[in-house]
C-alpha cells in the first residue's frame, strides 16, 4: 500500500491538519490564576503569590516560544507544558485538601456565602485543571493530534464515530477537553465522550470523586451554617 493509499485509509482525525492556536489554553491557564489570587490565602500553598507567578511564567515561555499555531514538537516545550499544568494541579491539590481538611475538622470557614463562594471557585479551578490534562494528555498532546501521530485515541468524540456530523477538517480541541471536563464534574460520569484508556479513565473517576466530595461537603456545611 502507498502512502496516499494509507493516507486515504486512516480515520479523518488522524490525518495531517493545522495545528489549534495556543490562546485557549492560555486564557484558561489566565483565569485558573485569576481564581487561585481570588481565593483566601489559607488556600494558598505558600506565599499567596509564589505558585501563580511560576505559573505565570512558564506560560510566558509557552507563548514566546511557540505564539501561534501548535504545530511544534519538542522535547523542551512538552517538558514545559507538562511543568506548568504539574505546577497548577499543586494548587489545586492544596486548595480541595485545604478545604475538606477545614470542614471535615471544624474549623471557621467564615459565613455560608463566604464557604460557597470559596468551595465555587475551588470547584471552578479543579475543572480547568483536568480540562487542561485531558487536553495535554490524549493522543500526546495537541501537536501530536495535528500531525496524526498516535492512532489510538485516549477519548472518543461524537464526531469521530460519527464523521458525517461534522466538518471534514473537524478536530477535538481545547474548547472540546474544557466541555469534557465541565460535564464529567457535574454528572460525575461520561456523556458524550467516552474514555478508552485506563489513564483516561482513571483521571475522570478522580476529578469526579473530587467534585462529588468538594460540592457534598460545602453544601452540607452551608446549610448548616445557615440553620
Amino acid at each position: 500500500m502507498g502512502f496516499e493509499e494509507d493516507l486515504a485509509a486512516r480515520p479523518f482525525w488522524r490525518r495531517l491538519s493545522r495545528g489549534e492556536q495556543r490562546w485557549p489554553f492560555a486564557l484558561a491557564i489566565a483565569v485558573m490564576i485569576a481564581l487561585q489570587l481570588a481565593l483566601p490565602e489559607r488556600f494558598s500553598l505558600g506565599a499567596w503569590w509564589v505558585l501563580p507567578a511560576v505559573e505565570v511564567v512558564l506560560v510566558g515561555a509557552l507563548v514566546a516560544a511557540n505564539p501561534g499555531r501548535l504545530e511544534r514538537r519538542t522535547p523542551v516545550l512538552r517538558r514545559l507544558s507538562l511543568g506548568l499544568i504539574a505546577v497548577a494541579s499543586l494548587g489545586t491539590a492544596w486548595s480541595v485538601v485545604r478545604l475538606v481538611a477545614d470542614i471535615a475538622g471544624g474549623a471557621d470557614t467564615g459565613s455560608a456565602a463566604e464557604l460557597l463562594g470559596s468551595g465555587a471557585t475551588i470547584w471552578l479551578i479543579n475543572v480547568l485543571t483536568f480540562a487542561v490534562w485531558y487536553w495535554e494528555l490524549d493522543r500526546g498532546g495537541a501537536p501530536e493530534r495535528a500531525a496524526g501521530a498516535d492512532p489510538y485515541p485516549d477519548f472518543l468524540f461524537p464526531q469521530m464515530t460519527a464523521p458525517e456530523l461534522a466538518p471534514k477538517d473537524w478536530r477535538p480541541q481545547f474548547a472540546d477537553y474544557l466541555y469534557l471536563a465541565f460535564t464529567n464534574a457535574t454528572a460525575f460520569s461520561p456523556t458524550d465522550t467516552l474514555p478508552l484508556s485506563r489513564w483516561a479513565k482513571l483521571t475522570m473517576l478522580l476529578e469526579s470523586a473530587i467534585s462529588l466530595v468538594t460540592a457534598a461537603l460545602v453544601i452540607a456545611k452551608a446549610v448548616n451554617a445557615l440553620g
